[in-house]
């Protein structure tokens, strides 16, 4: 028993170091998509600025990172008191224990509303390739296992439905590699290349070629079969041509835009024509950038529901949104759905005090544009489109004291200087090129924002 405990201890303690370290690089550089449409449609994104990322699967029900644990690479530690076949056997018997009959997606959909979200990216497969729908190519799916008799076992269909109802952008996340597929690991050899197909594709070509189709159909699956999508989000960037894993992404984006035209595609850190925008990982970039990204960070340490989560603060996403949309970014949060199938209330109450504030401040964040001088001290810019309205927005430290003056260099008003949340006039000087104005008393102590015309 002891012994089973200590194990037990560290995988978890394991599972927490891994959520955090696992940082994807973005791309070098940007190339703009050809296509009038998707070039329509990354705008119509780029004004929303904030959304939800949810990874949901058989990882849910003990809490752990999503499918990591399963790889042999050096830096993953797991249960020591299992062999690491015993191990994957039991992640793999997860998906007999995996039914969520609390599943409630109109809840979830509620929920990201009231935190002032306008897109969603749901994980339709992660690395496991246990899928959240029911596929026609596998038995690995929620729609086959325990939760196999609910009238809601396509899962897919009722969360896209849930929040087409409450008008978000609709995006679905699939990983290229799948390493529950005996076409991409099989157990004619060890997993000793860990992340990647463990086969030399060379000796094995027609493995591979199945392993291809098998990816173009279950792509081709998610976006013919479940009504409207906007963004095909494409993790696992080491299966790519350049790495010798080819599935041939100008076919399968050819079959993607036939299905949904105007679809953004984010085949994540390959840089190119599907690479729609950039995806820096639990990171913002260290300066401002004009072309489409969007940083993803979970609103605890880890993507997934985990039992005892460390929880990021209202105040910490709000002000981490601020930056992000001052320097040109959207901000997707991670927020996992527990294995019963409900957004659980911490996270709740989180996601509604996101919203109360963006409901009073949205103004400075929704549809705004980036502007040279974006940044001085506590202060960060956003300006609005037709760049005739410049927004100032006071980021104020966890538990600071707002202060009874702000000022900051550049960005001269032009008349009055405005509270966004209410519209008042503040007072306000300007002298060598510092603007000084006077902050209300009785104000939450909390970030704000302020709007002016551009002198």
């Amino acid at each position: 028993m002891k012994k089973t405990i200590i194990g037990l201890l560290a995988f978890t303690l394991s599972m927490n170091a891994l959520a955090q370290g696992d940082v994807y690089e973005r791309s070098k550089t940007y190339e703009w998509p050809t296509d009038p449409q998707v070039v329509n449609k990354l705008h119509q994104w780029q004004d929303l600025k904030f959304g939800v990322l949810m990874h949901w699967g058989i990882y849910s029900v003990p809490g752990i990172v999503e499918s990591w644990s399963i790889c042999d690479e050096d830096w993953i530690t797991r249960d020591t008191t299992k062999t690491y076949q015993q191990y994957k056997d039991w992640y793999w018997g997860l998906a007999d224990k995996f039914n969520p009959t609390q599943f409630n997606p109109d809840q979830w959909a509620a929920a990201m509303k009231d935190a002032g979200m306008k897109y969603m990216i749901f994980t339709t497969k992660h690395h496991d390739g246990f899928c959240m729908y029911d596929s026609k190519y596998t038995d690995f799916s929620i729609a086959h296992h325990a939760f196999k008799d609910n009238p809601k076992r396509d899962v897919l269909k009722y969360v896209l439905e849930s929040f087409r109802k409450q008008n978000f952008m609709i995006g679905t996340y699939f990983s290229k590699p799948d390493w529950h597929c005996q076409d991409y690991w099989w157990d004619v050899y060890p997993t000793k290349k860990g992340r990647n197909v463990n086969y030399d594709i060379k000796k094995w070509p027609w493995r591979w070629e199945r392993y291809k189709q098998f990816t173009y159909n279950q792509m081709n699956e998610i976006l013919s079969n479940y009504g409207k999508v906007d963004i095909l989000w494409l993790d696992g960037g080491w299966v790519c041509k350049e790495n010798h894993q080819d599935i041939d992404m100008p076919k399968i984006a050819e079959m993607a835009r036939k299905d949904q035209p105007g679809l953004i595609m984010v085949d994540r850190t390959i840089h190119g024509p599907y690479e729609n925008y950039q995806t820096p990982e639990r990171t913002i970039p260290e300066t401002q950038l004009d072309y489409p990204w969007e940083s993803c960070i979970p609103l605890t340490n880890d993507w997934g529901w985990v039992p005892r989560p460390t929880w990021k603060s209202p105040e910490k996403v709000i002000n981490t949104l601020i930056e992000i949309v001052a320097k040109g970014g959207n901000l997707v949060l991670g927020v996992g759905p527990t294995p019963e199938g409900i957004i659980q209330p911490e996270a709740v109450s989180r996601l509604k005090a996101i919203g109360q504030w963006l409901k009073a401040n949205g103004k400075a964040i929704y549809s705004t544009t980036i502007t040279p001088h974006y940044h001085d001290g506590n202060v960060w810019f956003t300006a609005s489109k037709d760049k005739k309205t410049l927004y100032a927005i006071y980021m104020a430290k966890e538990g600071e004291k707002l202060p009874t003056t702000i000022s900051w260099q550049g960005n001269l008003p032009k008349g009055s200087v405005r509270l966004v949340s209410t519209g008042k006039n503040l007072k306000t000087t300007s002298k060598n090129g510092q603007v000084t104005v006077v902050v209300p008393t009785g104000m939450k102590q909390q970030s704000f924002a302020l709007e002016f015309k551009k002198k």
